[in-house]
């Protein structure tokens, strides 16, 4: 699979994601020097140039007539993810992304038609982690 990351995709997400994807084409949209290219201009050449899928988090283009119908004229699956307020978001969507996307292209790959996903958000309200005084709770028996 060919895979295009939209303008809003932080760059820094292109090289772990091909790694992630290592068995696919993964380009940022800076990197195909379309840096502010129009999202109906975007999805007509997206297809044009081979690309099976774009990754964005502009869900607005859902609810823009013209847009939706670029992006069905073009039959490349849109993969939609959102981002929560601030850096903890963005550390949050790009978790998201990273987990979610090897067995979303695995799914896609499968279909004959255009598809729309979109990956759900972790949750901002969920801790990730724990935190524990070795002093007070040794984490295991050999604790000196």
């Amino acid at each position: 699979m060919k895979l295009l990351l939209d303008e809003d995709v932080p760059l820094p997400l292109l090289e772990l994601l091909r790694h992630v994807l290592a068995d696919h084409e993964v380009d940022h949209v800076y990197s195909v020097q379309w840096k502010g290219k129009q999202d109906r201009d975007l999805y007509r050449d997206s297809r044009r140039r081979g690309y099976d899928a774009v990754l964005t988090n502009n869900l607005r283009q859902l609810n823009d007539p013209d847009e939706c119908t670029a992006i069905k004229k073009s039959g490349v699956h849109l993969i939609l993810y959102e981002t929560p307020d601030g850096l903890r978001g963005l550390a949050l969507a790009s978790a998201a992304i990273c987990a979610a996307i090897r067995p979303l292209v695995g799914r896609l790959v499968t279909r004959d038609r255009q598809h729309i996903a979109r990956i759900r958000s972790i949750s901002p309200t969920v801790e990730r982690f724990t935190l524990v005084d070795p002093a007070l709770d040794p984490p295991s028996p050999y604790w000196p």
